[in-house]
């Protein structure tokens, strides 16, 4: 027989879910596409002219735009952000044999990419200011577990290198990139930035995805702008882009008429007809950033006085797109995750918790790691809320 819900965690869930609602104002998604410029201008004229495949001119105009409002010199786009994750670990060298230091909480696409390659995930734990890499901890487990070899990083338990550190901006947020760009300098570490649900955010003044060798965007149905499915590819290096254009078009040779690869290449180029969902989607980017930082700013108001749970506000240092906005519980209401869960979706509000960290997921289990609970902790704590542009734009 279960036992009864304590009238005070009962209380708090009611009052909870009342103050969920009255910013959603009724049945919400966790997170919808928007969709109110030339979506269909765009789509009919690829239909019109044919150009619906890979190649095309909104593939062109959508990655200029994407260099544009990123401020990265290349911006290559991809078939989805998984692929570009790929891609950005394949041109950094990264293969079997070696190691790619990771956020434990992260979608486990940031994993399975790094699989990909024939490397093994590193995992680290994360900072509850920022819910990404700590990097004062992790520092403390490399300094610990490697030894450094001709400039090279070296896991002493399994002796393989250590080549990449891959940052993942959580939700949005930027992750604290001069700590971690000075650990990487530190232990010779290359900084990939997985910016997948970055786009818009800043870090101190500068967009995210333009401080790692290179990035990698996602424009998923979820995501602040949408492709359908797509993503990118962010560097300032002219080679690298160069590459990653070669390696994602199957690595096929220049020609009129030839069919020649010289290597085993990828058919991962976003089409035409996704890119053109794009242009239209990113021609109201700054539309969509105004109504979700409004919106956040309408959670953080509705909880306001609320005992045992706070939105999270990310630090001075960034300016998130609050793609998904989280409320933390506190120790003392975490107990009541799942009862807030149960009883929001159960109305037809779409909360989530957080990804379970990839050391709980059957592939990783065996993964080398440091020590993890923090993220063992906030997965335990936060929810994800209703955070589609919609939802802000009477607040903008």
């Amino acid at each position: 027989m279960l036992s009864p819900v304590p009238k005070a965690e009962s209380n708090f869930v009611a009052d909870l879910i009342d103050r969920i609602s009255a910013v959603t104002q009724g049945t919400a998604a966790l997170h919808e596409p928007s969709f109110g410029g030339k979506e269909r201008d765009y789509l009919r004229e690829c239909i019109d002219t044919g150009w619906v495949s890979s190649g095309g001119p909104f593939v062109d105009r959508f990655e200029a735009l994407l260099s544009e409002r990123t401020g990265s010199p290349f911006a290559t786009a991809m078939i989805n952000g998984t692929a570009a994750l790929h891609t950005c670990l394949m041109l950094a060298g990264v293969g079997t044999g070696d190691e790619v230091i990771a956020p434990t909480l992260t979608f486990i696409a940031t994993a399975n990419a790094i699989a990909y390659t024939g490397a093994v995930p590193h995992l680290a734990d994360v900072a509850p200011e920022t819910l990404a890499i700590d990097p004062e901890k992790l520092r403390a487990h490399l300094s610990e577990t490697c030894a450094m070899d001709g400039g090279h990083c070296v896991n002493r338990k399994t002796g393989r290198r250590i080549k990449v550190l891959l940052c993942v901006h959580l939700l949005g947020h930027p992750a604290d990139l001069d700590a971690l760009a000075a650990l990487c300098a530190e232990f010779g570490l290359i900084l990939i930035e997985d910016a997948a649900e970055g786009l818009g955010s800043t870090y101190k003044g500068r967009h995210v995805g333009t401080f790692g060798r290179l990035a990698a965007l996602s424009f998923n149905g979820n995501k602040i702008i949408t492709t359908g499915g797509g993503g990118a590819v962010l560097t300032s290096d002219a080679e690298l882009a160069a590459a990653a254009r070669h390696l994602t078009t199957t690595a096929k040779r220049s020609h009129a008429w030839r069919y020649e690869h010289d290597r085993v290449g990828y058919n991962y180029r976003l089409p035409n007809i996704n890119a053109a969902l794009g242009c239209a989607q990113l021609e109201q980017l700054d539309d969509h950033l105004a109504e979700k930082r409004a919106l956040a700013q309408r959670y953080h108001e509705s909880f306001d006085g609320l005992d045992g749970a706070t939105l999270f506000m990310p630090p001075n240092f960034a300016n998130s797109n609050h793609w998904l906005n989280a409320l933390v519980l506190d120790p003392s209401t975490a107990n009541a995750r799942n009862t807030i869960l149960d009883e929001t979706n159960a109305c037809g509000i779409g909360t989530r918790p957080l990804w379970a960290p990839i050391h709980h997921q059957t592939p990783y289990i065996s993964c080398p790691s440091a020590e993890l609970s923090v993220a063992d902790d906030l997965y335990a704590r936060v929810i994800a809320l209703p955070s589609s542009p919609h939802l802000g734009a009477g607040l903008a």
